[in-house]
C-alpha cells in the first residue's frame, strides 16, 4: 500500500508519520530548499513561522488538552516539542530551530517514509492523497485546489520580530509571569501613561509594507498585526498584548499603563520574541517604533515581523469530519488550510487524517474521534459550522461537548471536560 503526502510541515509530517505506523509507503513532496515561500528561511521540515510557542499547558485549556491527546496518538510534533521546550512559563515553548531539526530526523529515519524534495503544482490522481501545504501554498497548487473545491478564500497572518537577549536593557525590565503563573520566565517592558502615549502615537503613524498583488486587507482576528489593532482605538493595545493586568512588578509592587513581554525563543536564551506584536510595518519602520518601548531602546532585530497570505478552504460542505474531501474518494485535506487555526490544531488535524486516509487505504472500518475530545471537536467544528462567516478556530471549550452535569467552576469545569476526553482517546487507541 501506498500514500502520497504533499507539504512537509507539521500536518505533512503527522499525517506521514502515522501512515506509516499502519505499515504504509508514503511519498513525502516538500518544496524547500529548492523553493521556499515568502515567510519561511529554515530547510528542514516542520518550520515555525510565527510564534515560537504551542501555547498553554494543563487540563484547564484546550490546547493543553489537545496535545495531551496528541501524545497519546504518538505524536511526532509532542516528540520534538518535548525534547526542545525553553522556558515559557505555563506555556509550551521550543527553540525553533532544534525543533525543525528533531522533526525531520524522525521522519527522515522512517524507512516506509521517503522524502522528495519538489514542487507538487497539481493533485496526483494516487489512490491515497492528503495534501497538507499549508497556509502559504505555492500559487500553481492553490490554482489547482481552487479548480478543485470552486471555493477558496484568504485570511492574512503577521509574524513578530526576534530580537537578542544581549539588546535588552535589563535595568528597566523585570521578569515574571502573568499573575505568577508558572516560573517567570518572560521579560516584561513596563510603560508609563507618558511612555505608552509616545509608543502608540508612532504605532498608529508608522508606514506599513505593500501587500503584494495576491493580497489585501484582510485580517484573521486571532493574529492581528498590533498596528490594526491599535488603530481600533488608543487603549485596545492594553486591553490586548500590552495587558498590564497580572504583572505588577516583582520586588515594588508597582502597576503601569501597559506591558510589553518578551518571550524566549531558542534554547541558548539569546533571542527573544516580542509577544502579540506581529506587524506588517516596513522593516525600518520596526526599528524606530519598537525602539520606544522601554528596555529596547538599542534593540538588535534578527528577523524582522512579516505579512504573508495564508490560504484556507471553506470546509463546510467541502470536507468531512475525517477530513476527507467529499467528492473525491481517497483525497484529504489537513492544516490550517482546512480551518484550523494554530500549531497544534494543524498537527492535530494532520493526524487524524493520517489515521483515518489509512484505515481507508487498508480497507478497515472508520475509527471515530467524537466531539468530546479536542481532535474530534476540531473535525466537527470544519465539517459542520454552521454559520454566515467560516474562519479558521483554534480549539476551545466551547466548541468541545459540554458535560452532562452542571459544574460552576469553571476551571473544573475543563478539568472534567479535558479528564473526560483522554479516557475516551485511550479507548480509541485501544481499537487502532
Amino acid at each position: 500500500m501506498k500514500a502520497t503526502v504533499i507539504g512537509g510541515g507539521l500536518a505533512g509530517c503527522e499525517a506521514a508519520w502515522q501512515l506509516a505506523k499502519q505499515n504504509i509507503t508514503v511519498d513525502l513532496y516538500e518544496m524547500k530548499p529548492k523553493k521556499h515561500s515568502p515567510a519561511h528561511n529554515l530547510d528542514t521540515l516542520g518550520e515555525l513561522v510565527c510564534s515560537n510557542s504551542l501555547r498553554a499547558e494543563g487540563l484547564e485549556n484546550g490546547a493543553g488538552l489537545l496535545k495531551e491527546e496528541m501524545r497519546l496518538l504518538d505524536s511526532v510534533v509532542m516528540r520534538a516539542a518535548d525534547r526542545c521546550r525553553v522556558p515559557a512559563g505555563g506555556a509550551l515553548a521550543v527553540d525553533r530551530i532544534g525543533f525543525s531539526e528533531a522533526i525531520t530526523e524522525t521522519i527522515t529515519s522512517c524507512p516506509l517514509i521517503h522524502l522528495h524534495h519538489e514542487e507538487i503544482t497539481k493533485i496526483p490522481d494516487d489512490e491515497c492523497v492528503i495534501v497538507a501545504s499549508g497556509p502559504l501554498t505555492s500559487d500553481a497548487l492553490s490554482e489547482d485546489i481552487g479548480r478543485l473545491c470552486g471555493s477558496q478564500l484568504y485570511f492574512y497572518d503577521a509574524a513578530a520580530p526576534i530580537i537578542t537577549a544581549e539588546s535588552i536593557d535589563m535595568s528597566k525590565v523585570f521578569r515574571k509571569a502573568r499573575y505568577d503563573k508558572g516560573t517567570a520566565d518572560y521579560i516584561n517592558c513596563p510603560m508609563t501613561k507618558e511612555e505608552y502615549a509616545v509608543f502608540y502615537d508612532a504605532l498608529i503613524h508608522a508606514e506599513t509594507a505593500h501587500l503584494k498583488d495576491f493580497e489585501n486587507d484582510r485580517v484573521f482576528e486571532g493574529c492581528m498585526p498590533v498596528e490594526v489593532m491599535a488603530s481600533r482605538g488608543e487603549e485596545a493595545l492594553t486591553y490586548g498584548p500590552l495587558k498590564p493586568v497580572g504583572l505588577e512588578h516583582p520586588e515594588t509592587g508597582k502597576r503601569y499603563h501597559a506591558v510589553v513581554q518578551l518571550r524566549q525563543d531558542n534554547e541558548a536564551g539569546t533571542l527573544y520574541n516580542i509577544v502579540g506584536f506581529q506587524t506588517h510595518l516596513k522593516f525600518g519602520e520596526q526599528k524606530r517604533v519598537f525602539s520606544l518601548i522601554p528596555g529596547l531602546e538599542n534593540l538588535d532585530i534578527v528577523r524582522y515581523g512579516v505579512m504573508h497570505r495564508n490560504t484556507y478552504l471553506h470546509s463546510p460542505g467541502l470536507l468531512d469530519e475525517t477530513f476527507a474531501f467529499k467528492a473525491r474518494k481517497g483525497l484529504y485535506f489537513a492544516g490550517q488550510m482546512t480551518g484550523v487555526e494554530g500549531y497544534v490544531e494543524s498537527a492535530a488535524s494532520g493526524i487524524a487524517a493520517g489515521i483515518h486516509a489509512g484505515r481507508a487505504l487498508l480497507g478497515k472500518p472508520p475509527v471515530h474521534f467524537p466531539s468530546a475530545t479536542a481532535i474530534g471537536a476540531l473535525g466537527h467544528y470544519i465539517a459542520n459550522f454552521g454559520g454566515k462567516n467560516f474562519q479558521p478556530m483554534n480549539i476551545n471549550f466551547g466548541i468541545i461537548d459540554s458535560l452532562p452535569e452542571r459544574e460552576r467552576n469553571k476551571r473544573e469545569r475543563y478539568r472534567k471536560i479535558s479528564l473526560r476526553a483522554l479516557e475516551l482517546m485511550k479507548g480509541i487507541i485501544e481499537t487502532l
